[in-house]
């Protein structure tokens, strides 16, 4: 088999012995942006359309997965709106992949950075990983198809009790949730994707794929569908004052006043 190493901009890929691994490389939030999100359905695109790739594991350099969006960016403070469309856009690509997909999940998966640890088949973390779906403490509505994802993977009850009240969930209760299909040492969450993407690397790779196509192929139509929901929704609510001081508090590290405006 050939191996593969690459990089482009905050993506580094690398491919051997049927697993390829996509890194985000922006430490230590490793927050995303439309063209990073575009990098990494790019690359699962080409993969898998190489007989040498079985598996894609998801992970990020650093301390943490991912938080999600900047919303301290420039970009996201000048047009907000155009942004989340152009992200959502390419969002919705990464439901498409027909390979299994497995995310190294490490300290924090935080607002949009949870979505993207839910567009992968498999999540494994450890005690020390943080999953939270923050929305409510920000003054806006979910996005990233955590509508459709969440529901599937915890149940409606607990993703209503995780969308609503915007707690933190260590990977102990995750795991318990079946957020977290693994659990690992911490600091060894990659080392525990790598493992499980070698059991299904070595199973026959049309049959898992087809099984996948079974199991998720109305996935990625499901989640288009809700991203003009959720997207309608956090346009309308970033309009507020709620959610502008729910940011403003966010990136100040304080805690919000929210008035019903």
């Amino acid at each position: 088999m050939a191996s593969l190493n690459a990089s482009s901009g905050s993506l580094r890929v690398s491919l051997a012995d049927w697993i390829a691994v996509l890194e985000i490389d922006r430490p230590p939030a490793n927050y995303f942006d439309p063209p990073l999100i575009a990098a990494i359905a790019d690359a699962a695109t080409e993969l898998q359309a190489r007989r040498d790739c079985r598996v894609i594991v998801f992970c990020s350099a650093g301390k943490h997965f991912c938080a999600g969006a900047d919303f301290g960016s420039e970009a996201l403070q000048d047009d907000r709106e155009h942004m989340a469309g152009l992200l959502y856009d390419q969002g919705a690509r990464l439901f498409e992949i027909e390979l299994p997909v497995v995310a190294a999940v490490q300290g924090a998966a935080v607002g949009g950075g949870l979505g993207l640890a839910c567009a992968a088949d498999f999540r494994v973390a450890s005690a020390g990983t943080r999953f939270q779906a923050n929305f409510p403490a920000l003054g806006f509505h979910h996005g990233f198809g955590l509508s459709v994802t969440l529901p599937r993977i915890v149940g409606e009850q607990k993703a209503l009790d995780l969308l609503l009240t915007g707690r933190r969930v260590a990977g102990t209760e995750a795991f318990t949730l079946g957020l977290a299909d693994r659990l690992a040492e911490a600091g060894a969450e990659r080392d525990g994707a790598m493992e499980l993407a070698r059991s299904l690397a070595v199973a026959a790779p049309l049959a898992v794929q087809s099984i996948k196509q079974t199991q998720r192929g109305r996935l990625a139509g499901e989640v288009r569908q809700a991203l003009k929901r959720e997207l309608a929704e956090q346009t309308r609510l970033w309009r507020t004052r709620d959610s502008r001081e729910g940011i403003a508090a966010g990136l100040a590290r304080t805690t919000p006043q929210f008035t019903g405006e």
